[in-house]
């Protein structure tokens, strides 16, 4: 929306600050981190009136949880909320690529708002039916993959970008949309997983959206591309715009998520925050790179793969609880430093992803 100003750039010389991406991106997070920080206690109130008694906890998870009874969840209607309030502000509204993106955000922000509304209505651990909920995933993002087949420039349609080598792409074709349903349904679902303690999933979200908004802004320069040997993607500068929308409405649920929390981002946000990275890494063809920087994700999903597998093969549990993070709880590790230490290992590997930029 402001980035129309642009257009009187001629006449009013300081409108032209707004063809700047890195300005955008700065407002963007500004936007979102205000938004939802004037608004989130209101929401919060309001969920906590509608949903009474709150998430469920799990009878046979770690005992300390039982105190979060009574804990409203839905709070990724914040986070969303400010995300697709300072993207409509900032961003280029005629950029294809920002509509796939929100469009993916928001879609899976429902799937998971229909979940949480039936968890917390019915008193129960799981919502609708697991099939029907990853159905209804691999649709939406079996279209934004196509939608970005249609939009990108035909060497990157469908084709797989592969990190340390400058110039390889592999074309896959058909099944483009396969591999781009995998990554966006897949990177919803690990962070669905990983979202298990209060601040655990926020922080390294907000990590990943830096550094995919770094990736996006300099694939998205053609000078920054070609001096990293990066593949150059017209346009995908203005996801920058919607990754800081997502650090700065981060940030702002953190005030109220951090513990104890006075709000869990349920479903909502973490199916939505998940979708979003997934369709970014698409988009900017570092699919593989967004493995490297969500390893945690990626971590916590093998953790419950691995479990159910050793299980129902040989009727034994390689961990003493999944998520891993919460095999580290059973263990003895306090809570807070759980969250920490995997505050750090997402560092870390954010840090091996951006190295991926210049190694080739």
């Amino acid at each position: 929306m402001l980035y129309e100003l642009v257009n009187f750039s001629d006449n009013i010389g300081p409108l032209n600050v707004f063809r700047y991406i890195t300005f955008r991106t700065g407002g963007a997070i500004f936007t979102a981190l205000v938004f939802v920080m004037l608004f989130g206690p209101g929401i919060i109130d309001m969920l906590r009136v509608k949903q009474g008694k709150g998430q469920p906890i799990r009878e046979d998870g770690p005992q300390s949880h039982l105190a979060k009874r009574g804990t409203p969840t839905m709070g990724g209607l914040m986070i969303l909320s400010g995300v697709l309030v300072s993207t409509l502000l900032w961003a280029n509204l005629q950029n294809g690529y920002v509509w796939i993106v929100l469009g993916v955000t928001m879609a899976f922000g429902a799937i998971g708002f229909y979940d949480d509304y039936l968890k917390v209505t019915k008193q129960t651990a799981s919502g609708f039916s697991g099939r029907v909920r990853l159905g209804a995933e691999l649709l939406v993002a079996a279209v934004a993959a196509y939608a970005f087949t249609q939009i990108a420039a035909p060497e990157f349609a469908t084709s797989l970008a592969v990190p340390f080598f400058k110039n390889v792409l592999v074309e896959l074709g058909p099944f483009f949309i396969l591999l781009g349903v995998l990554v966006i349904a897949g990177a919803g679902n690990a962070v669905n997983l990983t979202d298990g303690l209060d601040g655990l999933a926020i922080v390294p979200v907000m990590i990943a959206a830096a550094t995919f908004g770094l990736i996006a802004y300099l694939s998205g320069n053609a000078k920054f591309a070609g001096y990293l040997q990066i593949h150059f993607i017209n346009g995908t500068g203005e996801l920058a715009i919607i990754c800081g929308a997502l650090i700065g409405a981060g940030l702002g649920f953190l005030w109220f998520n951090a513990p104890p929390a006075m709000i869990f981002m349920g479903d909502t946000g973490s199916l939505a925050l998940g979708g979003a990275l997934g369709s970014i890494a698409v988009i900017t063809k570092h699919e593989i790179v967004l493995a490297i920087v969500g390893g945690l994700f990626v971590l916590e999903t093998l953790s419950v793969i691995i479990q159910v597998a050793s299980f129902k093969m040989t009727g034994k549990r390689v961990f003493r609880m999944a998520p891993l993070h919460h095999h580290y709880e059973q263990k003895g590790w306090k809570e807070s430093t759980v969250v920490v230490r995997f505050w750090i290992i997402s560092v870390v590997l954010a840090l091996i992803g951006l190295a991926t930029l210049k190694l080739r």
